[in-house]
């Protein structure tokens, strides 16, 4: 049984510790923890993580933010995974700093990469695991924030969050969508 978790993010150093980039830490976060490796593929940086029974790819789209879908599709058609065994990892400023929330289906919220995705793959109906990285910005300054590198205060409790959702993550596969929402969307 395949499942396909798509960590969004940009490629390069220059984005690596940046707000947007968050997808791509869970991930790294994740591979780094199981003592995995990713490989650099067509569209994307992939690994793939065995845990009970289930086989996790893992990527790191390479197509920068806001061509994700692209790489999203292809890993759905080359692993013959189904949308509902795909998960999005995605930042978002509606959410408060290291606030995670999964949810099955919902709206892109503006999110470039995530509309990229539906408009690739031709659907909204897909989970995703939102990662809360604050709104701190002014009017006009949305770009700036969410490509800009976390404070020293952010980065304070960063790493804990990090843990939860790549934890939340490995659960996904054993426990269903709806169960994993009810426990790590109160956590």
């Amino acid at each position: 049984m395949k499942y396909l978790i798509v960590g969004l993010g940009n490629p390069g150093l220059d984005y690596y510790n940046t707000r947007h980039n968050i997808g791509f830490r869970v991930l790294d976060f994740l591979v780094g923890k199981s003592g995995i490796s990713f490989s650099d593929k067509r569209y994307g940086f992939r690994a793939e993580l065995k845990t009970k029974g289930k086989t996790l790819i893992l990527v790191k789209p390479s197509t920068y933010m806001n061509l994700s879908g692209k790489a999203v599709n292809y890993y759905l058609q080359k692993e013959k995974i189904p949308i509902e065994k795909m998960m999005i990892v995605v930042d978002d400023i509606a959410l408060p700093l290291g606030t995670i929330r999964i949810k099955l289906k919902g709206g892109n919220g503006g999110h470039n990469g995530l509309q990229n995705i539906e408009e690739i793959i031709g659907t909204t109906n897909y989970n995703r695991l939102r990662f809360g990285i604050g709104n701190d910005f002014g009017q006009g300054t949305q770009v700036n924030y969410v490509l800009g590198e976390w404070t020293d205060e952010e980065k304070q409790n960063l790493n804990k969050r990090i843990e939860i959702a790549a934890e939340a993550i490995e659960k996904f596969p054993r426990l269903g969508i709806e169960r994993t929402m009810n426990y790590y969307n109160n956590k």
